[in-house]
């Protein structure tokens, strides 16, 4: 039996994180012919990827024009419940989330009312609080959520990527230059290097 699928061209994505794996999910998401919007820690205007970057409140506005919402958030205490019942309830029923970043960044308790009530259309978890997921989490019977175990990033050649990262920083750090990927500790997370 055929089976027909949605087109992404012509959607509008709002990228919740700004750093370089939503930025590089920004330029594919374009390249596919889809609208990118962005929130990051503050506004902005200009962004080559994401146009103006809007600060979180602006999120209940940007969820209301949202065909895709993709969560790429870093786990800290500034980001924990990021988005919560009020912003998942501005989107439109015909939307659907993606968090590929930091479970506890999502509130998934609403998620799973938004779900189980057919007020959103779908959902994919790569990320969830707690990890590993409990076998009788609630999250396993919730219609129209898909769940990955936190593997997104997981492509073939990955562990060769982190190796070689590792002996680049050694040398560096044997030549006292700078390193690469350094996780700065007050913020929680490696900050980019772009825009």
């Amino acid at each position: 039996m055929p089976r027909e699928s949605e087109t992404l061209s012509g959607k509008a994505v709002v990228m919740i994180g700004v750093g370089p794996i939503a930025r590089r999910t920004a330029q594919l998401a374009k390249a596919l012919g889809m609208s990118v919007r962005g929130v990051g820690r503050t506004a902005r205007g200009g962004d080559p990827d994401f146009g103006d970057i809007v600060a979180p409140e602006a999120m209940p506005e940007l969820f209301a024009k949202a065909d895709y919402v993709v969560m790429v958030l870093p786990g800290t205490p500034q980001t924990a419940g990021m988005v919560g019942a009020t912003e998942l309830g501005a989107l439109k029923p015909t939307a659907r989330l993606i968090n590929v970043g930091r479970g506890s960044t999502l509130d998934q308790d609403a998620l799973c009312s938004m779900l189980r009530t057919g007020r959103l259309a779908g959902a994919a978890l790569d990320v969830m609080s707690p990890e590993p997921l409990a076998a009788d989490s609630p999250l396993w019977d919730v219609p129209n959520l898909i769940i990955s175990p936190h593997m997104s990033g997981d492509h073939t050649g990955w562990q060769r990527d982190i190796a070689d990262l590792f002996i680049r920083n050694l040398e560096r750090f044997q030549r006292s230059e700078q390193l690469l990927n350094v996780v700065d500790k007050r913020l929680g997370y490696a900050p980019s290097e772009t825009p």
